[in-house]
């Protein structure tokens, strides 16, 4: 991908509109106590309990600059979700997201799930701390085949197990057309083998329906 040609299809991947604002995304849960929320990354502002996180350091990935936000995914108790729908024609797209790992949740005695599916493709399933990987950006991406024009969803996912946990900044989330192939087929579209049954199985009704009709007129006469 050359991202000085690409063009992000997502909203607000970079959570920079506004300023800093979940435009374009929705967020949901259960027993939430905090929600996915926008917050500065710029190294100096103690966004996260105290700790600050640095700018996005990912070189390539998005065609989205790096900015000075990101969204914080904490709760010691709570199922939390991000998603955001897009309307996708058939084609090859190039996808992916960059998360971080605070430090101080990194520490915490709890662990917490992360996941993220971009168009229908498992990009991250993960449980923070077994990534030893704290205080760096790191890169999810993939490649989709969409089959069918259709609306297609991001969904980010963090889950608690219980007590103080571990806890993940995500950014710059993005969905650009490709030129490559070899990308997770998704969508569905009828197979060869089954429109040929079908082929089969409609003959042989036709055949069957005929076969009565000749008896029929035959003891009519």
């Amino acid at each position: 991908m050359n991202p000085a040609l690409a063009t992000n299809l997502l909203t607000n991947g970079s959570f920079e509109l506004g300023g800093g604002t979940l435009t374009g995304w929705a967020t949901s849960g259960t027993q939430l106590r905090y929600l996915p929320s926008v917050v500065v990354t710029n190294g100096s502002s103690a966004c996260c309990f105290g700790e600050a996180v640095p700018a996005d350091s990912v070189v390539g990935g998005s065609p989205d600059a790096a900015g000075t936000h990101g969204v914080y995914f904490v709760d010691d108790r709570a199922s939390q979700v991000l998603t955001q729908s897009v309307f996708l024609t058939a084609g090859n797209y190039e996808i992916g997201f960059d998360a971080y790992a605070p430090l101080n949740g990194f520490r915490n005695p709890g662990d917490a799930l992360f996941t993220g599916v971009i168009a229908g493709v498992t990009l991250a399933d993960y449980t923070v701390k077994t990534q030893n990987q704290p205080r760096q950006w790191i890169n999810f991406s993939g490649l989709a085949e969409i089959l069918v024009d259709a609306i297609y969803t991001v969904d980010f996912s963090y889950t608690t197990f219980g007590g103080a946990s571990a806890d993940v900044v995500i950014d710059r989330a993005y969905i650009v057309t490709s030129s490559q192939g070899g990308g997770t087929p998704i969508g569905k579209v009828s197979e060869p083998g089954s429109m040929a049954l079908l082929g089969s199985s409609l003959a042989g009704l036709i055949a069957v329906r005929r076969r009565k009709r000749r008896r029929l007129n035959t003891r009519v006469q």
